[in-house]
């Protein structure tokens, strides 16, 4: 018997397979393993989802929609200025790595490369995902340059599609070399990048 209710068990479904994804990357983790680790009969697996493909889509638009939840909530704190909101964001993983000797969203980390050429419809997720992310970063910045909080050359949504990158390699580069350094050069490159006005 099915331990879950009907709602719940498709999100207990994505929330198993994103943990084991985490350490096991998306090829490696078997259905098998996934359904016995979440007790939930192979039946149901198929009742939401009608492949594994299918599932990794789902996976990834819910971290997406969790993470861009936790990032509109982040830039919509009143006590700090927009600067110190965006600098935040590159401090929040840089601090996350110091404790845990990983990035808090490795999830994209993990699956990037490996998924992109294995799944048009995943890659299709990952880059619909990573621009929701790049726009709140926009909005970010041309709130922050619209306030005077500081300044920088260019568009903002061109600097949004860097910034988005430079957090993304600096995350894989500290995971490749279990060193700090990638993300404390990505906080310091954006923190001379937003200008702060002369007063």
């Amino acid at each position: 018997m099915n331990r879950y209710p009907e709602h719940d068990t498709r999100e207990h479904l994505l929330a198993t397979g994103a943990q084991l994804c985490l350490s096991r990357g998306f090829t490696g983790m078997g259905l098998s393993e996934m359904l016995a680790k979440a007790e939930v009969p192979k039946g149901s697996f198929y009742h939401y989802f009608r492949s594994k493909e299918a599932f990794g889509v789902a996976m990834l638009d819910r971290h997406y929609v969790l993470y861009n939840q936790r990032l509109q909530q982040h830039f919509c704190q009143e006590n700090a200025s927009w600067r110190e909101l965006i600098i935040n964001w590159y401090q929040q993983s840089l601090d996350y790595f110091n404790q845990h000797g990983s990035s808090p969203n490795c999830l994209v980390v993990k699956l990037s490369a490996e998924v992109c050429d294995l799944s048009e419809d995943m890659r299709n997720a990952l880059d619909n995902g990573s621009a929701q992310v790049i726009a709140h970063l926009a909005n970010a910045l041309e709130k922050g340059r619209e306030e005077k909080c500081f300044d920088f050359p260019g568009e903002a949504r061109m600097q949004a599609e860097v910034m988005y990158a430079l957090w993304l390699g600096a995350s894989l580069q500290a995971k490749i070399s279990r060193n700090s350094m990638p993300l404390e050069c990505a906080i310091g490159h954006v923190t001379r990048l937003l200008v702060e006005p002369v007063s």
